[in-house]
């Protein structure tokens, strides 16, 4: 798509690239009516909050509106609240068709986030370790109805680790509680339940993926499955530095004592900083540091990235695991699985030459693809005949990168009534085709937002042919 910089209507502040995630979740994105002037989205969105820039997408040569357009608020909770209340409505009578609002997806994400994404929901916060469920549940409670409260706690003693989750009904909800809440909460955004220990790993070993070969030799993307077990069997097995803990809590120290700030610069460089702490000692000046990351794919690169980095030049720092009780085995080799599995996709996606490297079931159709996912999926159903009209299309977004033809197809199949399954050359997109629209209903409530075979899928209807072409568009 043209950059939303380039091809937004004249005139007026604009946010720079760099601040228009600032605040996080702070701009949605909009699918409406072509000839839908910027006047009347101020008017309809402006009583939800500050509105920071309104910019609608034009075509670089007729400039004509694409369908599409940006709001930036000046807060998260009044672009979520914006989402909740304006999605599916008409902005004036004399509108036919509903607009889409969305979250706009950041830089850093793979994809726009609806009223119902867990990732909008769901807050990290740090309390006192005396706090009980029922403590935490009064204090987050004015922010908005809250479906559940939860505090992580050490799995050997059963103690409170200081840190707990609370997750709301609505997306404004949470973020009127982070905007809110007193700063000793540090309450942010959580990780989804499952993608912590499914997806961010791959999601991670992915961006990484240049940086991390041949420069790391312990945390590498293995080319080939062999090495790749072995290596990760003989990490926590036969480490010659002898049978260290891992878990995703690091301990950092140094001679020369360092601020909050300054710590919290050097282990952001590694995607997934849940937070840090720094330590007082009051009998010497070294300093003492404590690092959390989201999921224990980051601890492992950091601790080997960063353990013995000098900061500030000269002082060496060290880095450790610290040893939470937990029995990070299982989740290390589940995650080595899925990156072979992700990256042998990939091979295949970049180079069509090597795809039969990847092929399941052979031109017999003897033997069913193979699919890694914690979904409960349907037994496989009969495709529908090809001559059979069309009652619902779905559009599908893969992250980071498409499923071999074979797999989507064994999936959506799945739900029943299945016509046609195809993906778009060149990018991760796809469609679906179904005979009967309840099909198509249940193959999105079952697959949208869900993991199968390390790729992350996005799955919703999709809009007439004839205008998906300008309503189809990338953003920041």
């Amino acid at each position: 798509m043209d950059e939303a910089g380039s091809c937004a209507s004249g005139g007026g502040f604009r946010p720079g690239v760099d601040s228009l995630d600032e605040p996080p979740n702070s701009r949605i994105f909009l699918v409406i009516s072509k000839y839908t002037p910027e006047s009347v989205l101020r008017e309809r969105f402006s009583p939800f909050g500050e509105i920071q820039d309104i910019w609608v997408v034009r075509d670089k040569h007729t400039k004509e509106s694409k369908g599409i357009a940006f709001v930036k608020f000046a807060r998260s909770s009044q672009a979520c609240r914006a989402m909740e209340e304006m999605h599916g409505q008409c902005l004036s009578p004399n509108d036919t068709k509903p607009i889409k609002v969305f979250i706009a997806q950041s830089r850093s994400s793979g994809s726009h986030r609806d009223v119902e994404d867990e990732e909008l929901t769901r807050i990290f916060v740090m309390i006192p370790k005396s706090y009980t469920e029922e403590d935490l549940r009064e204090k987050f409670k004015v922010y908005g109805d809250i479906e559940y409260c939860s505090i992580i706690k050490n799995k050997v003693t059963g103690e409170s680790k200081g840190l707990g989750y609370v997750r709301y009904l609505k997306p404004s909800q949470a973020a009127q509680a982070i905007e809110n809440c007193d700063r000793s909460f540090r309450a942010i955004l959580a990780e989804p339940k499952n993608k912590a220990s499914e997806s961010s790993e791959q999601d991670y070993y992915s961006n990484m993926r240049q940086e991390t070969l041949g420069h790391e030799p312990r945390i590498n993307m293995f080319p080939f499955v062999g090495e790749q077990q072995s290596e990760f069997s003989s990490f926590d097995k036969n480490d010659s530095r002898g049978q260290e803990a891992i878990s995703k809590r690091l301990s950092v120290v140094s001679r020369v004592p360092f601020t909050e700030e300054q710590l919290f610069s050097i282990f952001d460089i590694v995607p997934g900083l849940e937070y840090c702490e720094v330590q007082r000692d009051p009998y010497s000046n070294y300093g003492h540091g404590v690092v959390q990351y989201f999921n224990v794919a980051s601890a492992i690169y950091a601790k080997y990235k960063l353990h013995g980095f000098q900061y500030p030049p000269g002082n060496r720092i060290g880095v450790s695991f610290i040893d939470d009780g937990s029995n990070a085995t299982d989740l290390l080799r589940k995650m080595a699985t899925q990156m072979v599995a992700a990256q042998l996709a990939s091979m295949v996606w970049n180079n069509p030459s090597q795809q039969q490297f990847l092929q399941f079931g052979g031109s017999s159709g003897s033997q069913l693809p193979q699919i890694q996912t914690d979904v409960v999926l349907p037994s496989c159903k009969k495709k529908a005949p090809p001559d059979t009209p069309v009652k619902e299309r779905l559009f599908i977004v893969f992250n980071p990168h498409p499923l071999p033809l074979d797999v989507l197809e064994d999936i959506f199949c799945r739900f029943g009534n299945l016509i046609e399954v195809y993906l778009v050359s060149g990018k991760n997109v796809g469609y679906a085709k179904y005979a009967d629209r309840i099909s198509a209903n249940d193959a999105i409530t079952t697959l949208h937002g869900k993991i199968l075979n390390g790729v992350r899928l996005k799955v919703m209807l999709a809009d007439s042919p004839r205008e998906e072409s300008n309503k189809r568009q990338r953003t920041y």
